[in-house]
């Protein structure tokens, strides 16, 4: 039963699956998928309504419900949910990526990226909704490259410590 506060969810429909994955793909604007489409991929785009597949196994990016479907390689930018973890790009807009988070971690035992990022929201700078390819706003996922990033290094000094008992510094 629907009612004005709990709505009944669609039921999901295979169009909304990645055809190559299986993965529950993501509504992207299509404005989104004509800023990151490179030239030969762009004169494939057709009418209808495109979604993003997150699956990081996948080569597939975006899909539609009729078979039309752009890879990795069809985008002009990397897309870090495709990557391997390390020095993924996460923020478009204003460069952050795992590497520049590590370095600065590594640098002042934290990083501002995600306080970074607030104050550009905040200022109105902010446009993920068409540089990021997910389409959407990146401040969940520079949150938690943050956490991976200091969890890598945490683990990284602990099995250094480990391996060199007595040599590791103490804070």
């Amino acid at each position: 039963m629907s009612s004005c506060c709990c709505p009944e969810k669609p039921a999901e429909s295979s169009a909304a699956r990645c055809p190559q994955s299986g993965s529950i793909g993501k509504a992207v604007d299509r404005q989104t998928i004509k800023a990151l489409l490179i030239e030969l991929a762009l004169r494939r785009l057709a009418a209808g309504e495109y979604r993003f597949c997150p699956d990081p196994d996948c080569d597939v990016v975006y899909f539609d419900g009729n078979g039309s479907l752009f890879a990795t390689q069809d985008l002009r930018v990397p897309v870090w949910q495709k990557l391997a973890f390390g020095t993924r790009p996460v923020c478009y807009c204003f460069g952050e990526s795992e590497a520049s988070i590590r370095a600065e971690i590594e640098a002042s035992g934290q990083s501002d990226a995600v306080e970074r990022i607030r104050g550009h929201i905040a200022a109105g700078r902010c446009a993920c909704e068409i540089r990021n390819p997910r389409g959407a706003c990146c401040l969940g996922d520079v949150t938690a490259a943050v956490n991976r990033v200091e969890s890598a290094l945490a683990i990284r000094t602990a099995t250094r410590a480990g391996a060199n008992p007595g040599t590791a510094d103490v804070q």
